[in-house]
């Protein structure tokens, strides 16, 4: 398999203290989960490897290009979904005004956007919810159950077509059928051809032998446990990261 994110001795610091690393990790084009626990620095390093945060010291390659200095093409060419004050959605919204949104954001600027019809829906959210039932185009994400609100957000971040989709805190579904789905869902889009970085609080080694799947499993504890005064991942705090490390 060809190689998406390829990482030595990578590390961040900040104001605070360390984040994340040293790490070295190399992640191909099927699923990888990176697994830490809160404090483990997993959303920051995940922001990195997708070019949306700057490390501090090491060597980062993604998707061929060397980081932080190619940052753009590699933006362009990812997308990041899951991410807490990031890509969280509107609850007043329907679904259909989230994807004109999304389209409207991809598009150039004078391109009309048009109203979203269930064909349009389905064309962006079938290939993401495969089995999981569909909403209707005036659904209000309010009465989205949470396996649909997390894939509503990954399908938006799939209409720009990437080459890898960065997905984090799988545990933000709590029950393990939730999860079941969502696995499911992520090993699907590997299969369709986009890469997954994922993370997760710690691996699923029973739910991930009964779906058969055997992701590539970087594992953050011991780092974890050496860098305790690092910035939780919350959302004020991972706000105050971004600032400092775009």
């Amino acid at each position: 398999m060809p190689i998406i994110v390829r990482a030595h001795e990578l590390a961040l610091h900040s104001k605070r203290g360390p984040v994340y690393g040293p790490v070295s990790l190399v992640a191909d084009s099927g699923l990888t989960v990176v697994a830490g626990p809160a404090g483990s620095g997993r959303t920051s390093l995940l922001l990195t490897l997708a070019a949306r945060m700057k490390p501090s010291s090491g060597h980062l390659e993604t998707l061929g290009y060397d980081l932080p200095r190619r940052a753009r093409p590699v933006q362009r060419a990812t997308a990041i979904a899951g991410f807490q004050g990031i890509d969280t959605l509107e609850e007043s919204v329907t679904v259909g005004a989230a994807i004109r949104e999304r389209a409207a954001w991809l598009s150039p600027w004078w391109a009309f956007i048009r109203r979203t019809d269930e064909a349009e829906l389905r064309r962006v959210l079938a290939p993401v919810f495969g089995e999981v039932p569909l909403p209707a185009v005036d659904t209000l994400i309010w009465d989205l159950d949470e396996v649909q609100t997390v894939l509503l957000r990954i399908a938006l971040a799939m209409m720009s077509e990437p080459d890898a989709l960065f997905f984090d805190q799988i545990e933000q579904l709590q029950s393990p059928e939730a999860r079941r789905t969502l696995w499911l869902r992520l090993d699907a889009i590997t299969r369709a051809g986009t890469a997954v970085i994922a993370s997760a609080a710690a691996p699923e080694l029973e739910l991930w032998a009964e779906l058969g799947l055997a992701p590539h499993v970087v594992d953050l504890t011991a780092a974890a446990g050496e860098a305790s005064a690092a910035p939780r991942d919350d959302a004020s705090d991972l706000t105050d990261l971004i600032l400092e490390h775009a």
